[in-house]
Parts: C-alpha cells; sequence; structure tokens
C-alpha cells in the first residue's frame, strides 16, 4: 500500500465518519474533501474544479427542471390520478397501480418529486377507501425508487455510473438501456409488496388517532396523554380584557387554544388578538398538569427587595444602546429569529421607536430601520457591537429615558420548583413570563450575568426585566375554572368550516431548521399546529421552539381557508388534494412535448444528453412552464454541490490506485466464486452504503472499484456498473437511505423499524433478482 492510496483510504474514511455522524451538511463534506484532494497533492486543482463542469452533474440539474415543469404544469399530477382512480378499492390492485404508476413517472421524474405530487392524491385514496396511510405510502415510496432504475435520467447514480464509463473510454449507457433489467426489478418488487409486504406494513393513521378517543392506536402513534378540556374565566379574572397572547394561556401552561366560545357564540382557532371577556370558555387541547402543578407550587417567589442596576451589575458589565441602520442586516428579523442573546451574548431591555418605548414582547418584534435598541452585556460583549453605527455606551443618567426602575423584579428559585435543574434557555422565562434575566446570585459564589446555558438551582436569585403585570398572570391562572370532560371530542370540532389535516415542509424547502416561532407561523397562517411527527415519535409541547425538519408531519386545525392558504405556499405541502395551490394546466402538452423532444434526440443521437437536458429546461422556462424562480427552487443545490464535490475522489481512487487495491480486496475475498458473485457483493455493498452516505456518492465511489474488478476478473464490466446503479437505488432498510423514505415518514406514522421490517426481505429479493436478471440482458 502506497502513501497516496493511504491518503485516499484517510480522507474516504473521514468522510464517510462525518456523513454519518451529520455534523456537518453532506455538500460542506463533499466541497472539504474537494480541497482535501488539492492540499494533498492527490488531484490538479483543474481536477479538483472538473466536477463542475462535468456532464453528469450538468444532466443532473437539468433534469430537476425538467421535472420540475412536469410538475408545475400539472402533467404529472394528472396522469397519476387518473390512472390511480382506475384502481378500485381492493388493496391487491391499488398496491400495483401505485407502485407501477410510480415507477413508471420516476423513470422520468426526479424521485422525491413524484413522492411529493402523488402524496396527497394517495393520502385523499387512504381517506375514501378508509385505509389507513401507513398501508399505502411506503410502497408509493419504494415504487419511485425502483422506478428509477428504468431510463438514464431516473436516478443520479444511473448518470453518474453512465458518466464513469465514459471516461474509461467505454461506451456509456444510453437512454432505455437500463429499461430491461429495471423492468424486472420493478415487477419483482411489485410482487413482494403483494404477496408478502403489506402484510408486513404497520396500521397507522396520525390523523384518526387524535380525533378519535375510543381509538386503540391514539396512545400509541400520538403519546396521547393530554386531554380535551373546557377552562372557563371566572369573573373578577385578572385575564378578562387582555388578550389571548397577553393572558399568556397556551404559553404559561403549554396549551392549545382551539376555541373561544361565550353566550352561544363560538371563534374557533382564535387568534393571538383575540380578547377574552368574563364567562368565556376556552377549549384548550394539552396537558393540565402544569395547571396542577402551578397551583401546588409556583416556579419562582417574587421577593420585595430594591434594586439599583448600576449598582448590582457584577464585573466589567455596562449598557449601551445602538440604532439599527438601514443597510443593517437585522432590519425586518425578529431578535428570535436572529437568536441575538445566545449570538451576541447581550440583553435587550428595550426598543426606542419613534418617539415610542417598547418594553415587553420584544422577542417576536421585527426591527425597523431607526429602531434603537437598549442592551446589557459584559463589556468585551458590548464592544464587539462597536462597528454597529450610532453604537454608544450609556452611563446611568442616560438610561433614565428607557424608565428601568419600575422594570427590574427579584425573584427567587424555590424549593421543588420546575426550574430547578433547568438552564436559562430551557427555562423558558422570557417566553412564558416575558422576562429577561439581567443577573445571577448564587450562595457563596460572585455574581454573573446569565447566559442561555447557565443552569438554574434552587435558592438562586435573579434580578429581571419585565413587567410585574405579567407576574399577575400565575394568580389569575390559578383561578381558572378547568372541566377536563366536556361532552365535546376534536372530531365534533373539525366540521364545517374548520378542518383537521397535515402539512410537511416540501421537498424544496428553505425552512428546513428553523422554528414555528421564528416562521411566524400562527401569525401568518392562522393555523394551530397540534402536534409534529418527528422521527418515529409525537411531540406536543414547545412545538414553538422545535425545529423543523424534511419528513416532520405538522398537524394543524383551522379553517379551511387557511389551509388552503397554506397549500398555495411552496415551502409547504398540505396532504390534501384540494388544497393545492392551481397548475399551469394550460402548459402541460408543451411541457409533455418538451420532454419528449428531449428523450427523441438523445435516442437519435443527435446531441449528447446533457446539452438535450439544458435545452429542454431552457425551452420549459421560455415556453412558460416555469419561472425561473421556480426552476432554481426545483433544482436540489445540496445533490449538485455534493456530487461536483465527490467526483474528484473517484479520480484520485482512479489515479492513485486505491480503486484497484479495493478491487483486489474484493477479488481475494469473492473473486474465486465468480462473476455472480461480484455482481452480488457490488450490489450490496452498494446498497449498505446509502444507509450512511447519498447514493450519487456512492456510485462515485463504488464506480472505479467496479471497473477494476472487471479487468482482473476479465469479464465485461456493464453488469457490475448496472449493479452499482441498481444497488445505490435501493435504499430500503432505513428512512435516511433517501430524502422520498424521510418525506413520508410523518404523514405515514412510520417508525424506523418499520422500514427495516419491510425493506430488509425486500433487498434479500433484489438481489437474487438482480443476480439473475443483469447477466441476461448485459452478459459477462
Amino acid at each position: 500500500m502506497t502513501a497516496e492510496i493511504l491518503l485516499v483510504i484517510a480522507i474516504l474514511a473521514v468522510a464517510i465518519l462525518l456523513f454519518v455522524t451529520e455534523k456537518l451538511r453532506v455538500d460542506v463534506v463533499a466541497l472539504l474533501v474537494l480541497a482535501a484532494l488539492v492540499v494533498g497533492r492527490l488531484v490538479t486543482p483543474e481536477e479538483a474544479l472538473s466536477g463542475f463542469s462535468n456532464s453528469a452533474v450538468v444532466t443532473v440539474w437539468a433534469v430537476f427542471i425538467l421535472s420540475g415543469g412536469l410538475g408545475q404544469t400539472g402533467i404529472a399530477n394528472q396522469i397519476g390520478k387518473q390512472v390511480l382512480r382506475l384502481a378500485g378499492e381492493g388493496e391487491v390492485r391499488l398496491l400495483i397501480v401505485i407502485m407501477i404508476t410510480a415507477g413508471v413517472m420516476s423513470a422520468f421524474m426526479n424521485n422525491i418529486g413524484v413522492a411529493a405530487l402523488l402524496l396527497p392524491v394517495i393520502l385523499d385514496i387512504a381517506r375514501q377507501t378508509k385505509r389507513p396511510p401507513s398501508k399505502l405510502l411506503l410502497p408509493l415510496v419504494f415504487g419511485a425508487l425502483l422506478g428509477g432504475t428504468l431510463t438514464l435520467i431516473g436516478t443520479p447514480p444511473n448518470i453518474l455510473v453512465s458518466d464513469a464509463l465514459r471516461d474509461a473510454g467505454l461506451r456509456p449507457f444510453s437512454f432505455f438501456d437500463y429499461a430491461p433489467a429495471g423492468a424486472v426489478v420493478l415487477l419483482a418488487g411489485t410482487a413482494f409488496m403483494v404477496l408478502v409486504g403489506r402484510h408486513l406494513l404497520p396500521v397507522r393513521d396520525p390523523i384518526q388517532a387524535i380525533t378519535s378517543r375510543d381509538n386503540g392506536q391514539a396512545d400509541e402513534l400520538y403519546e396521547l396523554h393530554e386531554v380535551l378540556a373546557r377552562i372557563t374565566i371566572p369573573p373578577g379574572s385578572g385575564l378578562a380584557g387582555k388578550t389571548l397572547a397577553e393572558s399568556r394561556i397556551g404559553r404559561a401552561l403549554g396549551l392549545n387554544i382551539l376555541a373561544v366560545m361565550c353566550n352561544g357564540r363560538h371563534q374557533f382557532a382564535p387568534t393571538p388578538e383575540t380578547i377574552l371577556h368574563e364567562g368565556d370558555c376556552l377549549l384548550a387541547l394539552g396537558r393540565l398538569d402544569r395547571l396542577h402543578q402551578l397551583s401546588q407550587q409556583p416556579n419562582f417567589i417574587v421577593e420585595d427587595k430594591p434594586i439599583d442596576l448600576w449598582h448590582l451589575m457584577p464585573g466589567p458589565v455596562g449598557m449601551a444602546e445602538f440604532q439599527v441602520t438601514v443597510d443593517s442586516p437585522y432590519v425586518g428579523q425578529t431578535l428570535l429569529q436572529l437568536d441575538f442573546h445566545r449570538q451576541l451574548g447581550v440583553n435587550v431591555l428595550a426598543i426606542r421607536r419613534n418617539g415610542g418605548l417598547r418594553r415587553e414582547m420584544l422577542r417576536n418584534l421585527p426591527l425597523e430601520a431607526g429602531d434603537w435598541l437598549l442592551v446589557q452585556g459584559e463589556d468585551s460583549k458590548l464592544e464587539m457591537l462597536r462597528e454597529t453605527m450610532d453604537f454608544r455606551v450609556l452611563d446611568e443618567a442616560a438610561t433614565a429615558v428607557y424608565q428601568l426602575d419600575d422594570r427590574l423584579l427579584t425573584i427567587r428559585i424555590p424549593e421543588n420548583s420546575d426550574l430547578a435543574g433547568k438552564t436559562l434557555a430551557e427555562s423558558r422565562l422570557g417566553r412564558t413570563y416575558g422576562l429577561t434575566a439581567v443577573s445571577l446570585q448564587r450562595t457563596g459564589q460572585p455574581e454573573i450575568v446569565p447566559g442561555p446555558e447557565t443552569e438554574l438551582a434552587v435558592d438562586d436569585t435573579l434580578v429581571v426585566a419585565g413587567d410585574p403585570r405579567n407576574l399577575t398572570i400565575i394568580r389569575d391562572l390559578q383561578g381558572l375554572i378547568i372541566d377536563p370532560h366536556p361532552a365535546i371530542t376534536l372530531e365534533q370540532l373539525a366540521t364545517g368550516p374548520m378542518a383537521l389535516t397535515q402539512a410537511i415542509l416540501s421537498p424544496f424547502t428553505t425552512l428546513a431548521g428553523k422554528t414555528l416561532q421564528e416562521l411566524r407561523f400562527r401569525e401568518r397562517f392562522g393555523l394551530n399546529v397540534l402536534a409534529i411527527w418527528h422521527n418515529g415519535r409525537a411531540y406536543r409541547s414547545n412545538l414553538a421552539e422545535r425545529p423543523l425538519q424534511l419528513g416532520d408531519a405538522l398537524l394543524l386545525y383551522g379553517l379551511r381557508e387557511k389551509i388552503n392558504l397554506l397549500g398555495h405556499d411552496p415551502e409547504f405541502l398540505v396532504l390534501e388534494e384540494e388544497a393545492q395551490a392551481p397548475l399551469k394546466l394550460e402548459k402541460a402538452p408543451l411541457a409533455g412535448t418538451i420532454m419528449l423532444g428531449v428523450i427523441f434526440v438523445v435516442l437519435l443521437g443527435w446531441l449528447p444528453i446533457a446539452i438535450a437536458a439544458i435545452i429542454g429546461a431552457t425551452l420549459m422556462v421560455i415556453t412558460g412552464c416555469l419561472d425561473m424562480e421556480e426552476a432554481y427552487r426545483f433544482i436540489e443545490w445540496k445533490a449538485v454541490f455534493l456530487i461536483a464535490g465527490m467526483l474528484p475522489l473517484g479520480i484520485a481512487m482512479d489515479q492513485s490506485g486505491t480503486a484497484a487495491f479495493l478491487a483486489q480486496g474484493m477479488m481475494g475475498a469473492i473473486g474465486g466464486l465468480g462473476p455472480h458473485a461480484v455482481l452480488a457483493g457490488l450490489f450490496v455493498l452498494s446498497m449498505l452504503a446509502t444507509l450512511f452516505m447519498p447514493n450519487p456518492v456512492v456510485a462515485v465511489l463504488m464506480a472505479p472499484i467496479a471497473l477494476s474488478a472487471a479487468a482482473d476478473l476479465g469479464v465485461s464490466p456493464y453488469p457490475l456498473m448496472m449493479g452499482i446503479a441498481f444497488g445505490a437505488s435501493a435504499s430500503f432498510l432505513s428512512p435516511v437511505g433517501h430524502p422520498a423514505n424521510v418525506l413520508v415518514m410523518g404523514p405515514g406514522g412510520y417508525r424506523f423499524t418499520d422500514y427495516l421490517k419491510v425493506g430488509l426481505p425486500l433487498v434479500l429479493v433484489l438481489i437474487v433478482v438482480v443476480v439473475t436478471a443483469v447477466p441476461l440482458f448485459w452478459p459477462f
């Protein structure tokens, strides 16, 4: 083993480790690999950058646009709906039609795009046939993945494998070269799901689980320990006259207020600005243990102590103010979105705007140019803000305009408080009570300015800034009248103009990692989020602060018109067909003609597929099938940078002899068993690699190994290369194996074990099918 081989293997091992741990985004890992190869002198700078001009990369992003055009014009949606409606209500026939339809569409479109288009249609069919979605959604995704093996553009690994053949001086695969063996694979996978797989699928329906209390799967699926309760505001309550937001009922108690009823009037899905009155009855969904705990033991005790802000701040701590300028990146952002306290290490105590003063509910206030922010923190943190225009450190007299004296309180953490042991961020003092911690005093320790990760303990004394009137809410909350057994169910609430539905992030979203609070979801769409299904389990509390990820299912309640409004937002996918954004149906013939034209010129050999795809993508925009902004959104840029960054590693593996070294190791292990065993080994290795690496990376890394193995055996490389492409598409064992798997995880209520239970026997069947069928069409 040479030093170059050792270095390549080391870079490969580190890349795999980063892929597995997900410490960095996959595209960032790919760029790091590219840089490491150049620094290690394993490739030239020109070779390192060659991936960005590689025909396979160009083909991939152009096909994404073509796929988006077919989706936006409704041609794919209409074909899918018409075919699926012919399936009837029989489970066997329904599964066959779903898998074949998804498979054929995936031959010409992006896999995840097909899954996203058909997802609302399949869920409507599930509702109409009274079948749990979990029985239909996994077959949909598996059909889409299997269908990607039918054509050259069906999936990125097909394009990359063909491109590797061309780079090796061999004839690349043509457009339909994959079709014969791919059709056998698709039919075999469909037969397995009909005969065996459907019996292994779970029986889960997220919507039914929460709307019916008597449903046995409710506790199992959504972990329902909460109740639908009626809360009455008694006479003389301090909450009367306050808005729902000001009452902090939802924030302090973790309750979802679904309706406000008074004197026979009902306001469903009330807004934060809804004003409460004496005698109002609130229908709330949530756990009541917080309210019971609050009535028995307060989380903190307000102490009557005089406070001098300038003498309590420990060490080198001060206050300053700075103005948000017109060109500031803060304009339009809230303190919450900016994560201001965590990122800059200072507290915002007040905001001056247009002669007015804001001292509460600052977290969700969008900043405007000209705003003056009063901040408090350590001098070192304040120095970092000096780059901001109009920054100035304040003295005691200069802070008088902010009227802080009546805003400072001293609170103590009593024994058995729910806050003890939590960090300041976890305590939610700001969100629940509108309090900002200015200093913390702990017995026997110096006074400090607490940060978000400061852990609170019993007998801690904090000086906080906030409105003292908010603290009276604690007593008001204790006086609420609770009926935990109202004569109404959530299912009864979802009638007339009100509806209960699910939504997920669109496959092309830019919102992954954002929280509902940062998105101001309720304010923008007027919908209640009752639960979030994430990675195989339901979350019912602190939903506003939970980062959203692809595959998360949001259980929503609200007005039908608001749900339709959400359906028109390209960032979300509402899982009802009638809530989808309008399609450009009049452009469907044009989109279909453009796609057929691309296929036609490639089949006749008039143009390389990369050029044909670029022309087709350009025509999609010129003819109005989609605009340029939509075209950019449909490109999976992460995949583009991932492939472009990893292609130089394939070059380094070939030039350094690493591919030959690894191929010789494989030959030593199974080479004596013949080419069929090697084909099986490459298929299994590629399939297993998709568990911790994106499948385009698998194709890039396995292609040079397959070419070396074919040379060692003295056989044709074509069956081995096709085996790699098929193995990289067999991402059935885990939801993280392919984005399409993640997409249906929430709507189907799936858990990690469900993929393994159905996917493992399917993979075993496909090993036999691939080893048997591929050599029939591509002999050794």
